[in-house]
Order: C-alpha cells, then sequence, then structure tokens
C-alpha cells in the first residue's frame, strides 16, 4: 500500500469517527474509569487512558481482521 493511499483511508476514518462522535459520547467512551481527570479553578486537564487502551484494541482488530 502507498503511503497516499494510507493518508487517504485515515483521513476518511477520521471524518466517520468525527460524525459519530455524539453516538460515541453516548455510549460512555471517553469517560471510562480509569480515565485521568485533574479540575482546578483555572486548569482542566483530561488524560483519557482506558478510552485510548480501548480504542487502540479496537482497531488493532480491525486492521487484523482486513488483513486476513
Amino acid at each position: 500500500m502507498n503511503v497516499s493511499r494510507f493518508f487517504i483511508i485515515l483521513g476518511v476514518l477520521f471524518v466517520v469517527i468525527g460524525l459519530l462522535w455524539p453516538l460515541i459520547q453516548k455510549l460512555g467512551l471517553g469517560r471510562l474509569p480509569g480515565d485521568i481527570v485533574y479540575e482546578s479553578d483555572r486548569v482542566k486537564f483530561y488524560f483519557p487512558i482506558v478510552t485510548s487502551i480501548i480504542v487502540s484494541l479496537l482497531l488493532s482488530l480491525l486492521f487484523w481482521l482486513f488483513r486476513k
């Protein structure tokens, strides 16, 4: 697979995820137990570590299935 085709597929994937984002938020992704949230008066820091792990596992499974 050449690089340009990879980036086109990646762009389409980002658009699809962006369009489905309201549905994804209703499923609870982004606010799972284990996601790090720090809030103070002026700063809000959010690091979705557990959500990132789950998305990574799902994408790995998806790419593995398409490779076969």
